[in-house]
């Protein structure tokens, strides 16, 4: 084997040579050998920021520089414990950061390994499928219409064939393909005999060979232009960041007045006031909530991927927390893709076949001669049957599987030599073969019934229509077959239209799956309203969707249909209309247009190249992962790993709890800052004895600010969740009921701080103990609130509620332990200012809590009632 250096200038077959391959492939052994030799068809990881940068970068906040300021100060005000506290607070928000964007990193690692590409290569004369990664010079891969291209190829064979090479070449149209050698010393755009690693199957068929691998392909030559490493964030979270840096300006700038207010007014000691105002702001800023909101989200996309819903575009997560309508593919989506010939219908009569799965026995009764039939079935064919750990499987279209299996059971021999194949495409919707073969060259044809038909000479048309019709309304999908005698070695797509040969027709079942009804009732339940977009039969469309559960299945549109409609017309229709039939990819792209004109968020299903306007038009595309191509993938927001429409529903549920995660750490986070704060500010600006120091605020926030609301981004799925209907598309999640519960939190905090303080010093209590009472009593209240917050759509008093979570209790337990070391450990007390609280005051202190609990829990109880 020797390397090519110019392959494009080559002939395919002199290719073939030089790398020692042959047009059936390599042997198994010989592609493990060339891949040991040449390694991984891969490009270099990406380099990520270091640990160090990574580490750096925590620092890099603006709150972080008021703290490394103040503690400036404090050390030149010589406070050393001061100091020494806001620079623990420092360091362990950083190392809290580092950690939670390592776990993000690697979350985000783990979902693009999930999304590695197949490839399907001809090993040892057979199509199987590999890994893009194990593919190695001299493999010959097969592409269609969609497809990505796993390595740099040489075309040894093409039809209709055009490559989208924009990404390397920046050429804006598909690029015409072919054999041919072309010169030398060419543009690299202007090579058609070659197809580039990365680019997309626009058109066509192709086989090609692997030519270069790896960092030897173009796309790798000029550093891994494709290799991106997508950020973790949405627009939700930017919306947050966003907020949360203006929120620290507009606090610094009230701290820097709440800091004259005190020397000029109150005329406090500097140090004294300057440590207060420290905390105020510490207290106020949020600095924590977009990192928390950041893991919420990594923790959304694993648990996704556990769904097998694999989160491509991370804005998805919020689009699909307010899907309201569902357009879904039919078959292998609602339907088990595991097709079968029931029945075949020829002009002798009608045959019932018999058999289970993709063996290709069974009886046919009656007997009968099913030859030419079968010869179709088994010629029109791109997929393979192999027998694995003793059942029938197919590689290939399941639909073509069934029928290779149906010609098996029918005595149909695949022995004849293709000589030229127009491929299926949802445009002309129908595929043709010319083969060599013992009774002379044929062209078979197979398609929807109706196009095949219309190609067919001296035929009754209507009377197969209505057989066809009559077959379809059983829930079978069926296909029509005819033939052409042939003297060329290439197929007229003119010389077949009105002359073809009918053959008859098959009628295949794929039932629906019974997580699929399940899943659809769960979305009907939750306000979604499920809609079936179909290339198959009306009759077939109506049929699953009865069985599945879906509404208005009375009624059809079919392709047809919405072409005599304008888009004004559509809008009105698509409304009302649950099963659309015999479409196209461009009919999808106008029903997402007509449902978003009611303001509905759409999340619709795509497999083919030509669905990709419609999957990046929905607020939601979702890309099959089994038999989706790579140019739906690419467009897609989501991709299913198993292509099943129940996956479809455990995201939705999923989305709804990231959002509903999402909200609870920001409605969590922004009452407890401002009620943290708040307790200060007033009793600086009325001049009283502060009930929390301000090295104690600096504790309560390092302690909790971070601990407790991440606690928040491991809940569950709230009951209920999938009996709510979605949320409004642009709802906002800083709603006016969030401004209410922040003051309403924020002003029960200071009446309990302040009460328990007055309390405290009422008795006689030193102001060490006063103000070790008013911390412990902000610890419980926040902990109080993380329970109440747990369950923002329903009653938080139930035992479910209160047994909470692992992480929560995990957090609650550490959190009490170091409130008991600091309240009650003498070397610890020396660096707080603390002092032992007596057992009854301690337990006066949980009341408290319990009462706060008890109250938010009632205002939301009343809050509820009156929204439904």
């Amino acid at each position: 084997m020797t390397d090519i250096v110019n392959p494009h200038a080559v002939s395919a077959v002199d290719c073939l040579v030089s790398l020692a391959a042959t047009p059936d492939g390599l042997t198994a052994p010989e592609a493990a050998r060339r891949l040991a030799e040449h390694g991984p068809n891969r490009l270099p990881p990406v380099q990520s920021s270091g640990p160090v940068v990574r580490f750096l970068r925590q620092f890099h906040h603006v709150l972080i520089y008021v703290l490394i300021g103040a503690a400036l100060v404090t050390g030149a005000l010589q406070h050393w414990v001061d100091t020494g506290v806001i620079l623990a607070v420092v360091l362990a928000n950083a190392v809290i950061g580092f950690i939670q964007e390592g776990k993000a990193e690697a979350a985000m690692a783990a979902i693009r390994n999930m999304l590695a590409p197949k490839a399907a290569v001809l090993r040892d004369g057979l199509r199987v499928s590999v890994d893009g990664a194990d593919l190695v010079p001299g493999d010959i891969v097969l592409l269609e219409a969609g497809d990505k291209v796993p390595a740099d190829l040489r075309v040894i064979e093409a039809r209709g064939l055009a490559a989208q090479e924009a990404i390397l070449t920046g050429e804006s149209v598909p690029v015409e393909k072919g054999q041919t050698p072309v010169a030398a010393d060419v543009a690299l755009g202007d090579r058609r005999s070659m197809l580039w690693s990365g680019t997309l199957v626009a058109q066509g068929t192709a086989r090609g060979l692997v030519v270069s691998t790896g960092q030897a392909t173009e796309i790798g030559r000029i550093g891994g232009l494709l290799a991106g490493v997508e950020q973790l964030t949405t627009p939700l979270v930017a919306q947050i960041d966003h907020f949360t840096r203006w929120l620290s300006f507009l606090i610094l700038l009230l701290a820097a007045l709440l800091l004259a207010w005190g020397y000029f007014v109150v005329h406090m000691p500097f140090s004294d006031l300057f440590m207060a105002v420290v905390g105020v702001a510490v207290a106020a800023i949020p600095e924590g909530l977009p990192a928390v909101m950041t893991i919420t989200l990594a923790i959304g996309v694993q648990a996704m991927a556990r769904r097998n819903a694999i989160v491509r575009r991370l804005p998805a997560i919020e689009a699909i927390g307010s899907v309201s309508v569902i357009c879904t593919d039919k078959t292998g989506t609602l339907t088990r893709n595991e097709m079968v010939v029931t029945v075949a219908q020829t002009a002798s009569g009608t045959f019932a076949i018999a058999g289970e799965g993709y063996a290709p026995e069974g009886a046919i009764t009656p007997a009968g001669d099913l030859g030419r039939l079968a010869l179709a079935a088994a010629l029109c064919n791109d997929a393979r049957l192999y027998l694995k750990d003793g059942v029938w499987a197919v590689e290939g279209d399941p639909m073509e599987g069934a029928l290779l299996a149906f010609a098996g059971k029918a005595g149909g021999d695949r022995s004849a030599q293709r000589l030229d194949a127009i491929p299926f495409d949802s445009r002309h919707r129908f595929m043709a073969v010319l083969s060599k073969g013992a009774t002379g060259r044929l062209i078979h044809v197979k398609g929807a019934p109706e196009r095949v038909l219309r190609m067919c000479a001296e035929l009754d048309q209507a009377h197969w229509h209505k057989l066809a019709e009559t077959l379809a309304k059983r829930g079978l999908r069926v296909l029509a077959f005819a033939q052409r005698a042939e003297t060329g070695d290439q197929i007229d797509p003119k010389a077949l239209e009105g002359g073809l040969t009918f053959l008859g027709l098959v009628g295949l079942i794929d039932p629906p799956r019974p997580e699929a009804i399940a899943a659809v009732a769960e979305c009907r339940a939750a306000g979604i309203r499920v809609k079936m977009i179909t290339g198959d039969h009306a009759g077939t469309a109506a049929a699953i969707g009865a069985q599945i559960g879906l509404d208005n299945t009375h009624r059809v549109l079919t392709g047809a249909d919405l072409d005599k409609l304008d888009d004004a017309q559509l809008a009105q229709e698509v409304a009302d209309v649950d099963i659309f039939a015999r479409t196209s990819p461009e009919h999808k792209l106008r029903l997402v247009s007509a449902l978003q004109a009611h303001g509905l968020s759409v999340a619709m299903t795509g497999d083919g190249v030509n669905d990709a306007p419609a999957l990046k038009r929905a607020d939601a595309g979702i890309a099959m992962g089994l038999k989706g191509s790579e140019a739906a993938k690419e467009a897609a927001d989501l991709v299913l790993a198993d292509d099943n429409f129940a996956s479809i529903a455990a995201a939705m549920r999923e989305g709804r709890t990231v959002y509903d995660n999402l909200k609870k750490v920001i409605s969590w986070t922004l009452p407890t800052n401002a009620g943290e704060s708040m307790v200060i500010v007033l009793a600086l600006m009325l001049g009283l004895a502060l009930p929390v120091t301000a090295v104690q605020i600096l504790w309560v926030n390092l302690i909790t600010g971070i601990t407790l609301g991440l606690a928040l981004a491991f809940e569950p799925t709230e009951a209920g969740t999938m009996a709510r209907p979605p949320r409004p598309r642009n709802a906002p999640i800083l709603s006016g009921g969030l401004v209410w519960h922040v003051v309403l939190v924020a002003t029960l905090f200071m009446a309990a701080v302040f009460g328990v303080f007055t309390y405290a010093i009422d008795k006689g209590y030193s102001l060490a103990l006063a103000q070790t009472m008013a911390m412990n009593t902000l610890v419980v209240l926040e902990i109080f609130h993380l329970f109440f917050i747990r369950n923002i759509h329903s009653t938080s008093l139930t035992w479910a509620a209160a047994r909470g979570t692992k992480v929560v209790w995990t957090v609650v337990i550490a959190i009490t332990a170091a409130q008991f070391s600091v309240t009650y450990l003498a070397p610890i007390q020396g660096v707080l200012g603390t002092a032992p609280v007596p057992v009854f005051d301690g337990l006066l202190i949980v009341g408290i809590g319990a009462v706060f609990f008890a109250l938010i829990e009632i205002e939301k109880q009343i809050r509820l009632g009156l929204r439904s």
